[in-house]
């Protein structure tokens, strides 16, 4: 790899690793608002206790408050890296497509995970941010690598200027 290379993939990743922290800022807001107000508003109590199956979603609030937040973050950060970071002509809904097969895999995983580890160390004071931070940090190196070599292969630097 010559200098010029390095150099560039070096700026590429700290501009995806920016976009991914703006993202970050998406979804540790949205999950806290969702985790810290809208789930203690008296509404959203009376709506647990008197329907039964939303009762049993919201049993375990780490996994649908978490879902919702990364999915917030995950089109604010395709729409921005796609433009920005890999400047990329590539059919749109093919990317997507593509970056969804990561998600599919990614967030059962991390799901299942942060469900266990929430619930194996409940005492511990704010391990639901922890938990997301340490998936937040792998979900930007991994997907970082699943759109360089996967979804953006040899489509980078096609955008039209």
């Amino acid at each position: 790899m010559s200098e010029k290379t390095n150099k560039t993939n070096i700026f590429q990743f700290i501009k995806f690793a920016l976009f991914s922290a703006s993202a970050g800022i998406i979804q540790i807001g949205s999950f806290t608002l969702m985790n810290e107000v809208l789930l203690k508003t008296q509404f959203m109590q009376n709506l647990i206790a008197e329907n039964e199956a939303f009762g049993k979603i919201m049993t375990n609030e780490y996994g649908p408050i978490y879902l919702i937040a990364l999915l917030l973050s995950v089109i604010w950060n395709f729409t921005f890296n796609r433009k920005f970071t890999f400047k990329s002509a590539a059919n749109i809904p093919v990317a997507m497509l593509k970056v969804l097969g990561f998600y599919v895999v990614f967030t059962p995983v991390s799901t299942i995970l942060g469900n266990y580890f929430t619930g194996k160390f409940p005492d511990v004071a704010a391990i639901e941010y922890i938990v997301l931070a340490v998936t937040m940090a792998c979900n930007m190196i991994t997907e970082y690598l699943f759109c360089k070599f996967v979804v953006y292969r040899n489509q980078e630097n096609t955008a039209v200027k």
